[in-house]
């Protein structure tokens, strides 16, 4: 038997700590289970919900500029961990993020 799922209204959704999860639990999740996919689709699916709220909140260049900010944080900690170390780099791209999107959470 199949069924429903109800979301939460796009308006009411908190999008910093989906940005958190989606960056943190992503990169946690391809560590632990060495399954590197997986913890892409954790970061997929989180900025997806996000980008759900930041659209009915920000319209589509608000949301350009959020998604592009979610990504670009998830790019830089790569280059960013060779520099100053993985966990150091995965908290300071969150906290930029997590930041952004905390700006559009207060609209």
């Amino acid at each position: 038997m199949l069924m429903a799922i109800t979301l939460k209204k796009a308006k009411d959704v908190k999008t910093a700590p989906l940005v958190a999860t989606g960056l943190i639990g992503g990169w946690l999740t391809a560590r632990e289970t060495g399954i590197r996919p997986l913890g892409g689709v954790i970061l997929g699916a989180a900025g997806a919900y996000a980008a759900r709220t930041w659209h009915e909140k920000t319209g589509a260049l608000g949301t350009t500029g959020l998604v592009a900010t979610y990504l670009g944080a998830f790019g830089l900690s790569h280059p960013l961990a060779k520099k100053i170390g993985a966990w150091p780099s995965v908290l300071a791209v969150t906290a930029l993020a997590a930041g952004a999107a905390a700006v559009a959470d207060s609209k």
